[in-house]
């Protein structure tokens, strides 16, 4: 579906406009519009999807004359076989040209290859098809010479149609039409939609953001004037995630990635959790979990054609990973102790892998530093070429096998969690001499990303921090070595000193890796380049490739790439509040910038979820007074860590405030 416009007979198109403003309604809701001005005139295209995926898209179009001049206008909107996947767009959709056979046109309605797809709200004043040897439909429209047929069946499968609009528009006059769009089922307009269409698409559109300010609000961010884009796009990210999904399937993407991996429904899934949307988690863990093997593998990918058999050894700690996150997060021992089974399962597949790098051989000084790991697996992409010991594989079956431990205990399974307690320090101590002596072998004083290869891969290394909190296994030394090296590499390319043709916003992890290093400085210049990559920026979405010529015709993935986006609110979210493991304690504020002390007015989070309850936390007075409620009670107790302070406060209980003055600070 594409619109199109004449303006006193002379067409106009995208590319000739003056101006172009994508924007979302509210900041961040996801009600997309985007408004071009051609002249004098304007076109706005605001499109509305339903309350249910069944439900067809509504499309409202807004044609004003702002110049002093009547005009006349001629609005199209055009069928046309063209996807929205370009041909670059290779993974599970061939991007480029849709398949339209038969196309006919009748009293509004597009029917599709026999099927209703597209309905108007009002009758046009024309309709016209063709075939593609003809000529396509917008080709023929700018030559004047539309044809007179409304039904064309077409052998090259390219058929095209438009409906057409003809209005004069007096000064400060507008022209407003809507039309129902759906890939599936038979569109079918309400009577009510017939009856007033400009003002049932206005309540339909008020009605859709009202019911998405809803769903996406139980975290409220409250920022200086100059950050609202922040606090805007993370709520565009959580509502882009529920966009993606298939039902339950938390996809990264709905075109080329129209897949399910339970590495991204588990990452995702705990920003969800973070951000106090609980249903969803659940729905794709029980959606997800009857995939598994009977050997107790998971499955690291599934889609239309079932589980994907390929080996990917980070799946089972994730999938263990993701049952804890819920648990921690909602308290739900019934889905934990219904899902137990699978855990024991997917733990046993673990150590049968782990097996098969524990034998005598492994002692030999050449296989030493593979001792205990996860065999080879291309879990990680850069290893699609070939399976390499992956230490995202490790940090994951760490946290599985820890994470284990967790729930056979809260369960009450003492047996089982002193046997994977075992399991988890064993595998601790392999991957911690692993890691230590990758580096040596390759003479590099960072975490490698692999064993084999001794490569630098930060992005990756962020997980041993967050989720896994795998970091105690590494040297504080190479910890710090790893994200100081990826530091002096973001300067030289933010600063154009090293020249870069593409990057992924997976890097948006190295935010919340900065924020728990203690180096806020750094999160903040990095969460700042990259806010600049969002593609467009008034849509606050980041596709899986940014380029630096974003006119390239390269794979972008998905766009939005809600993967992505799941690691921007887990970063952002880091900045206010995140667990810290090793002392079950929650750290507040240490992501907070200066600038946002200094500032008029309150900085605020509000009812952000943790796995001891809820907090809300309020900084006002130029950062000298910070007041806390909520329910949480963390056992090492909250610490107050904001970037300015000389060493945290500590607070045992809430309500609280804190009074963050330069000498010493104190807590009532």
């Amino acid at each position: 579906m594409a619109p199109w416009i004449e303006i006193d007979g002379e067409r106009q198109d995208w590319a000739r406009a003056v101006e172009s403003a994508p924007t979302l309604a509210d900041g961040g809701v996801p009600v997309p519009t985007v408004e071009q001005r051609f002249g004098d005139h304007t076109l706005r295209v605001t499109a509305i999807a339903g309350a249910t995926d069944a439900e067809p898209v509504a499309v409202r179009l807004r044609v004003e004359n702002r110049g002093g001049e009547r005009s006349d206008v001629r609005l199209g909107v055009a069928i046309r076989p063209f996807q929205v996947n370009p041909p670059t767009q290779f993974l599970a959709v061939r991007g480029g040209a849709a398949l339209v056979r038969d196309l006919a046109l009748e009293g509004g309605v597009a029917f599709v290859d026999g099927t209703p797809r597209v309905a108007l709200l009002a009758e046009p004043d024309g309709e016209s098809v063709a075939d593609f040897e003809r000529g396509e439909i917008l080709e023929r429209a700018r030559a004047g010479e539309l044809p007179a047929a409304t039904r064309v069946r077409d052998p090259l499968e390219a058929a095209s149609g438009t409906f057409v609009f003809d209005r004069s528009l007096a000064p400060g006059e507008a022209v407003e039409i809507g039309y129902l769009a759906t890939a599936g089922d038979s569109v079918v307009v309400p009577g009510a939609a017939r009856e007033n269409p400009v003002a049932w698409l206005a309540e339909t559109e008020r009605a859709a953001v009202s019911r998405w300010r809803d769903r996406i609000s139980h975290v409220r961010l409250e920022l200086p004037e100059d950050a609202a884009g922040l606090a805007a796009t993370f709520r565009a990210q959580l509502a882009y995630v529920l966009v993606n999904r298939a039902g339950p399937a938390i996809r990264p993407g709905s075109r080329s990635y129209r897949r399910s991996w339970i590495r991204d429904g588990a990452l995702t899934s705990s920003a969800l959790l973070r951000a106090g949307e609980f249903d969803v988690p659940r729905d794709f863990l029980r959606w997800y979990a009857p995939f598994q093997y009977e050997d107790g593998k998971i499955p690291c990918v599934v889609d239309w054609r079932g589980a994907d058999p390929v080996p990917e050894h980070d799946s089972n700690g994730e999938f263990v990973f993701l049952v804890a996150e819920i648990l921690r997060y909602t308290g739900d021992r019934a889905i934990a102790q219904e899902m137990w089974p699978r855990i024991a399962r997917a733990v046993n597949y673990l150590v049968a892998l782990r097996s098969e790098r524990t034998g005598p051989e492994y002692d030999a000084p050449d296989r030493l530093v593979f001792r205990g790991l996860m065999p080879p697996s291309i879990s990680h992409e850069g290893y699609s070429a070939k399976p390499m010991h992956s230490y995202w594989d490790d940090f994951f079956a760490l946290r599985g096998f820890r994470d284990a431990a967790w729930i056979a205990r809260e369960l009450g399974h003492g047996r089982e969690a002193a046997r994977c307690d075992s399991l988890a320090a064993a595998f601790a101590r392999d991957l911690a001499a692993s890691i230590e002596l990758a580096g040596k072998i390759h003479g590099v004083d960072y975490v490698p990303g692999c064993a084999d290869l001794g490569d630098f891969d930060p992005t990756s290394t962020t997980i041993a921090l967050s989720p896994t909190g795998g970091d105690d296994v590494i040297s504080e030394e190479r910890l710090r070595a790893t994200f100081d090296r990826y530091w002096e590499f973001f300067v030289r390319r933010r600063d154009g000193v090293e020249p870069w043709d593409a990057f992924t916003p997976y890097e948006l992890r190295n935010v919340g890796a900065f924020v728990r290093l203690g180096e806020a400085d750094r999160a903040w210049e990095v969460l700042t380049w990259l806010m600049e990559h969002r593609t467009p920026p008034g849509w606050r979405q980041w596709p899986e490739v940014v380029r630096s010529d974003p006119r390239h015709p390269g794979f972008l993935g998905d766009l939005p790439h809600t993967w992505c986006g799941s690691d921007f609110v887990r970063s952002m979210l880091d900045l206010f509040a995140y667990v810290d493991e090793d002392l079950r304690a929650l750290r507040v504020g240490r992501g907070i910038p200066l600038s946002w002390r200094d500032s008029d007015g309150v900085t605020a989070v509000r009812e952000l979820p943790t796995p001891w309850g809820e907090i809300s936390w309020e900084l006002s007075d130029r950062g000298t007074t910070l007041r806390l409620e909520g329910a949480a009670r963390p056992p090492g107790g909250i610490l107050v860590d904001f970037p300015w302070l000389g060493e945290p406060v500590v607070v045992s209980s809430l309500p609280a405030t804190v009074h963050l003055r330069a000498a010493p600070p104190s807590a009532r």
